[in-house]
């Protein structure tokens, strides 16, 4: 079984070698070298990685990120690159989805940017993660959303009522959508105007 989070971890870093340590990524506010720390500090720091979750912790998350993204830009990238040695049963489990969706956050901020052909087998990782996401995100939404990605399957969500919408792409994309990057995400989303506008700015997510 091929395992993505490697392959997307190291396809990421290339591109921070590539594009340097102050290009723009979709994470509001964020550079390529804030993006670093924070992954960095997701997996290496203990004591900060809660407040990337919790509100109340967030002061003290920043604060030792920021200090974390003040390295040495290699040396930083270098970290990105290197997975932890604790992580060697559950790294795809814990980082299959993250890394790819940060690779796209860094991809998908430079201008002329295409979506990829991924592999079958990585596409079907996404789409089940597309389904418990699409509850998660879409659990307040006055509707039932039936999410659908061709050849993978559909779901639904949404708390249900009169109201129908249907939300469409390929698994990459739909996890986009549903993990807060709609603007860049390619779907179809079509349902009352009042519905679908909400969903395409919800704060959903990472």
């Amino acid at each position: 079984m091929t395992k993505f989070a490697p392959i997307e971890r190291a396809a990421l870093a290339d591109l921070m070698v590539e594009l340097g340590p102050a290009a723009p990524t979709l994470c509001a506010g964020w550079t390529t070298r804030d993006l670093a720390a924070h992954l960095i500090v997701r997996l290496t720091r203990v004591d900060a990685a809660p407040g990337i979750l919790i509100p109340a912790l967030a002061p003290r998350t920043k604060k030792i990120q920021d200090t974390v993204a003040a390295q040495d830009w290699d040396a930083l990238v270098s970290r990105v690159r290197r997975r932890p040695g604790w992580m060697v049963w559950g790294d795809e489990a814990v980082n299959g989805t993250e890394y790819f969706v940060h690779h796209e956050d860094v991809r998908r901020a430079q201008p002329g940017w295409r979506p990829r052909q991924l592999p079958r087998q990585q596409a079907e990782a996404l789409w089940s993660r597309v389904r418990g996401q699409a509850r998660l995100a879409l659990r307040k939404t006055a509707a039932t959303v039936t999410v659908t990605a061709p050849g993978f399957g559909s779901t639904t969500a949404g708390r249900g009522g009169p109201a129908a919408v249907n939300l469409a792409g390929d698994p990459a994309e739909l996890l986009l959508f549903l993990l807060g990057r709609q603007a860049h995400a390619i779907v179809e989303l079509a349902g009352p105007d009042e519905i679908t506008a909400r969903m395409r700015t919800g704060r959903y997510g990472i």
